[in-house]
């Protein structure tokens, strides 16, 4: 009951049993109590630090208890007093924060006002992102392309959506057909779902974006890099496209959920993106990239689709799989 006054649960039995027996010494106390001597010396030091305790001035060599009506409420006092000091420390640091948000505010007040603003680096990203979860009132919308995530930026994205979720947000993620065989981001995915959000998947998506109540749009400077930095565009132009691109990918997208059914003749739906992809003249690597798979993944499927097509070239492939409708 005394913790909050700086006494430990030994401590205060020590004492409690010295207000009821004055006269005991260390071994009595350690007896009556079932602690060792060491134990009760330990919570003596504490009680005289606090000065529950002192030498008897009567009894030469033995131990005086203090009253709880004196010892007690000059404790109480003390701690009063350091409630006090670290309220005085929170409210000048509540006053240094505006300023430095005013001084931060004037500084980029030309930046704010434009309808696209540029964030350097991750560490500017990952500030803007805690800002509009913290900021977003209804609905957040993601493209998260790239396969597997690392840790990092999970771990970064689980703190955001924690906080979204606890507080109503919709959350609608669209990730690569290629995360479900990724445990970690897979393991997101459901955490998103289980939290309330919604979470599809397609074989190829556009750059990363995250469209915030439909008012704001962050997307990356540099698709190839996102670690170079976003654009935080706010312009009704940006945000009616970016929501009509998000709503045509959400609508064929598949569920987390969902069964991924192969399309005709046994042609999955990443299997076509990537049919798609190398038809546009993309090479193995960059295909990869696009769907979120290793390069080695990519040759491994194309390598299948021929066998199936019974092709000897990638040009035959590519006739065979149009003549079969597939493209």
């Amino acid at each position: 009951m005394l913790v909050a006054l700086g006494l430990d649960s030994v401590a205060e039995s020590v004492y409690r049993q010295m207000l009821a027996q004055p006269d005991w010494g260390v071994t009595q106390l350690g007896a009556h109590l079932g602690i060792t001597d060491t134990q009760v010396r330990a919570a003596l030091d504490c009680l005289f630090k606090m000065s529950l305790v002192r030498n008897s001035m009567d009894r030469p060599g033995a131990l005086h208890v203090v009253s709880p009506d004196v010892g007690l409420s000059t404790a109480l006092a003390r701690q009063q007093a350091e409630l006090a000091r670290r309220q005085q420390q929170v409210a000048e640091s509540q006053v240094e924060i505006t300023r430095l948000i005013d001084q931060f505010g004037a500084a980029h007040q030309h930046a704010s006002t434009s309808a696209a603003t540029h964030l350097f680096g991750i560490d500017a990203v990952q500030d803007k992102l805690a800002q509009l979860a913290r900021e977003t009132e209804f609905e957040i919308l993601t493209f998260m392309p790239g396969g597997a995530q690392s840790a990092a930026a999970l771990e970064h994205a689980r703190r955001n959506d924690t906080e979204l979720l606890e507080r109503g947000v919709r959350i609608h993620t669209v990730g690569l057909e290629s995360i479900r065989n990724d445990p970690h981001t897979l393991a997101h995915a459901r955490f998103l779902t289980a939290g309330g959000a919604e979470f599809r998947t397609s074989p190829i998506l556009p750059p990363r974006m995250i469209l915030a109540d439909r008012r704001a749009v962050l997307v990356p400077i540099d698709p190839a890099d996102t670690r170079k930095g976003a654009l935080h565009l706010t312009g009704p132009g940006f945000v009616a496209s970016m929501l009509a691109l998000f709503t045509q990918v959400w609508e064929i997208a598949t569920p987390l959920g969902a069964a991924r059914e192969p399309e005709r003749e046994g042609l999955t739906a990443q299997e076509r993106a990537l049919l798609e992809l190398l038809g546009q003249g993309l090479t193995d690597e960059a295909a990869a990239v696009r769907l979120g798979v290793s390069p080695r993944t990519a040759r491994r499927m194309m390598a299948d689709l021929m066998e199936r097509l019974q092709a000897r070239s990638r040009f035959e492939a590519g006739l065979k799989a149009a003549q079969r409708g597939w493209l």
